[in-house]
């Protein structure tokens, strides 16, 4: 376990990565949508999406926590189990750590009527419909999954290369093509519209954690093969 907490420590020796980087895109995101809601002529609230940019960062950090972090783990006699151990925990109180900033951030656009403009960047009702705790749940699923996708994605390139990385791209785009192919034609879309209202976005996040299981489980298999 000791060993396993060291990764943690590599992986956070650069803060930037994983606290001053998201909260610079965060804290960007909200002035430029308080900006753009100022300038709207209405009384009524105005939602956006701009709370997303850090999330997606988090993509970003999965990548280069197996591409930079991993071969620099290796040369200093850390085990892969440790390394994936490790980094998964580190992603874990990240995406913890943005879900409590999101939740602070709702309680500020509550407080402060949308900053004075009635516009909202974190405090989106289809989100908190199930109280601050479905809203943490659904803000750390999403920012774990992006990060688990990432680390997913570095992985099979660091295992079998690009063109393996290219055809699971293309066979799961194609799988999802086809999954709407069979909606549109089975004239489903107003079951599955029906069926995404009903489980809510907790609901949702739910299942995305269910998604971040079978990718871990992935990324778990393909790391063994992983090369430095």
């Amino acid at each position: 376990m000791r060993r396993t907490l060291n990764v943690v420590r590599l992986q956070l020796i650069n803060r930037q990565t994983f606290v001053w980087v998201p909260l610079i895109i965060l804290g960007s995101a909200v002035v430029i949508s308080v900006l753009i809601y100022a300038m709207i002529p209405v009384d009524t609230p105005k939602y956006g999406g701009g709370g997303q940019a850090p999330l997606w960062y988090f993509f970003a950090i999965g990548l280069s926590a197996m591409t930079l972090t991993f071969p620099f783990s290796q040369a200093m006699s850390v085990t892969r189990r440790e390394f994936f151990t490790g980094t998964m925990i580190t992603a874990i109180l990240g995406s913890a750590f943005l879900g409590i900033i999101f939740l602070l951030g709702g309680a500020i656009e509550t407080l402060t009527n949308g900053y004075g403009v009635n516009g909202y960047v974190f405090y989106l009702p289809w989100l908190w419909e199930a109280g601050p705790l479905g809203a943490f749940t659904v803000y750390f699923t999403l920012a774990l999954f992006l990060f688990v996708l990432g680390f997913t994605g570095a992985t099979i390139y660091k295992s079998w290369g690009p063109t393996v990385l290219t055809i699971v791209s293309v066979g799961l785009s194609l799988v999802l093509i086809g999954l709407a192919f069979l909606a549109t034609r089975l004239e489903l879309w107003e079951q599955v519209w029906r069926a995404i209202l009903d489980a809510g976005a907790l609901g949702l996040a739910l299942w995305g954690l269910v998604a971040v299981a079978v990718l871990t489980a992935i990324s778990f298999l393909a790391f063994r093969r992983a090369k430095p």
